[in-house]
């Protein structure tokens, strides 16, 4: 069906940049004997409607800031106008929202275990584990093998020591599901819950089931770090860490999708440095050691670096470039924008041109083709004449050929022969 469509269409793009030089792989034997960096296919890179995943605290800080208009128009100076909100408001909004997760999380799973038989100590216990206080990082996807969504398990151990860290303590709050027909996919979900019923201690995470777009949408509007781990390069582009950007979430992910454009220092952290290993063992217990080394080192020390007001000066810096930098670029304003430009106008103008004079050339071309197809059966060869023509290369060749000096072989030439032999 790829092939299909890539034949029936007038362009064609991947949804990312890596995604598009990935594609230019791929199809490169629809296009044999091309240069691969010149298979006629480019990228958009995906984007996301901010105002249906921005929370009520968010949008009120982006009005405050940018104006309630601020996605029916140009994005220009928002990223300047994000830049001018100072540290106190700013940190005091990313506390709002971590709040409002942590207690959309202890809602949504008191039921799910009541329903499995729990006590209600039990589900008051679980609802302990976390805190709206605490670095709060956050998981939730489909489980597919090439997402790697057990790579924080790599070690257990290690990353129960990290969650548990009594002076710099994290939770962290999973969701996401399985195909029916996926049993590996299945199987990621169940170390997950084995993981969490493990103790004492407890480690502080709660995996919640039944993972939906309106799940999605309360945890992108209040974790703290999003995490993404999945093999490169087969993340095409990726979107849901998108959409905490809108919301001051901080991504920390693999370099593949849309991070491989959108990292740099300022706004989070990456994982990978852009290499591609496959699914070679070796090569993902590397990458999870990297992840509990961003953690411990980076991520976490910064969060609970704080001032003399209590903020982490460090940490509200990188939420604010994260939002000013990213948001206006990875929206569906910025995306919708490309596709016009380099898609929908183009072909607009392109039909007008077809359609001019009520498509007169294309009346022309089938025309011609059927005027070919009728009469195709009655075209004769006529008398065909063969006149030998000396040029410039049979000219050098004859030289050659004959082994003479320059002065014998002209000898034999006409004036004309001579003169173009010369010029050569």
């Amino acid at each position: 069906m790829a092939y299909l469509a890539v034949r029936g269409s007038g362009s064609v793009n991947g949804v990312s940049r890596l995604h598009g030089q990935v594609s230019r792989q791929l199809f490169a034997p629809l296009f044999p004997r091309w240069p691969t960096n010149e298979v006629p296919i480019g990228h958009v890179t995906n984007g996301v409607h901010m105002p249906t995943w921005d929370s009520a605290e968010a949008d009120t800080l982006w009005t405050e800031a940018c104006g309630k208009e601020r996605w029916l128009g140009t994005t220009d100076n928002l990223e300047h106008d994000i830049r001018q909100i100072a540290d106190a408001p700013l940190w005091e909004f990313r506390s709002i929202c971590r709040k409002r997760v942590v207690a959309y999380a202890r809602e949504h799973v008191a039921p799910d275990m009541a329903a499995a038989g729990a006590t209600p100590d039990a589900i008051e216990r679980t609802n302990q584990r976390l805190n709206p206080d605490v670095l709060t990082l956050g998981f939730a996807r489909r489980f597919a093998t090439y997402k790697r969504p057990n790579l924080l398990l790599h070690d257990p151990e290690r990353l129960l020591r990290i969650l548990t860290n009594a002076q710099h303590p994290v939770q962290l709050i999973l969701a996401g599901k399985a195909h029916p027909a996926d049993a590996p996919g299945q199987a990621l979900i169940r170390e997950w819950t084995h993981f969490i019923r493990r103790g004492p201690p407890h480690p502080p995470v709660i995996f919640l089931a039944d993972y939906d777009m309106l799940m999605a949408e309360h945890l992108v509007q209040g974790v703290d770090v999003w995490i993404n781990t999945p093999r490169r390069p087969w993340e095409a582009s990726g979107t849901s860490g998108m959409k905490v950007l809108v919301n001051g979430g901080i991504n920390l992910s693999e370099l593949d999708g849309w991070w491989v454009e959108a990292y740099t220092p300022e706004v989070g952290w990456a994982l990978g440095g852009g290499q591609e290993h496959g699914d070679d063992p070796a090569w993902d217990a590397a990458e999870a050691e990297a992840l509990y080394e961003r953690l411990e080192h980076e991520v976490i020390p910064e969060f609970y670096s704080r001032d003399g007001n209590g903020i982490p000066v460090a940490w509200v810096a990188r939420v604010r470039e994260s939002m000013a930098r990213l948001t206006p670029h990875f929206s569906a304003n910025r995306t919708v924008r490309e596709y016009a430009e380099e898609h929908y106008f183009p072909v607009a103008t392109s039909y007008l041109a077809r359609a001019a004079e009520a498509g007169a050339t294309g009346r022309q071309i089938v025309d011609w083709q059927h005027n070919l197809e009728k009469k195709w059966a009655t075209l004769r060869f006529g008398e065909v004449t063969v006149k030998p023509r000396t040029t410039s290369t049979s000219l050098r060749l004859l030289y050659i050929s004959m082994g003479s000096t320059r002065t014998q072989c002209e000898s034999n030439f006409t004036p004309t022969a001579k003169r173009q032999f010369r010029r050569k």
